[in-house]
């Protein structure tokens, strides 16, 4: 699997922005994906979470109810759409294939392991 991400730029605050991440797999609803990113001096960390077929996706709570990830498997594109961005929202963001995903059962928390990463595409959002 090969990750291609994109969309990333500089924006103010309120914006929004979508990411793409291109997958080059012959079958792409094989695969659970999520978005990570990477904020200058900090470690990566959970964006969300989709299910290979799209039914579930699952968030990290600093972008709950602005972010909305959703996929294409018959383009093999999933997408990352960001409302209402704010300067903390500033890092490079990367996608993945993801392995394991499931939720904990009783919390809001997913369980992952990360398989394959894109490169990162950078998103700033200034105040």
């Amino acid at each position: 699997v090969q990750l291609q991400a994109s969309g990333g730029g500089t924006v103010q605050s309120g914006a929004s922005l979508r990411l793409s991440c291109v997958a080059s797999v012959s079958v792409f609803n094989m695969y659970d994906m999520a978005w990570f990113r990477q904020a200058p001096g900090k470690e990566r960390e959970f964006v969300g979470a989709i299910s290979r077929a799209g039914l579930s996706t699952y968030y990290a709570d600093s972008v709950k109810g602005r972010f909305t990830i959703s996929r294409d498997n018959f383009k093999k594109i999933m997408f990352l759409q960001m409302n209402r961005l704010k300067p903390e929202d500033t890092a490079v963001y990367y996608c993945a294939v993801v392995r394991d995903l499931r939720k904990v059962r009783g919390t809001e928390e997913v369980t992952y392991t990360p398989d394959t990463w894109g490169q990162g595409t950078l998103v700033t959002v200034s105040s």
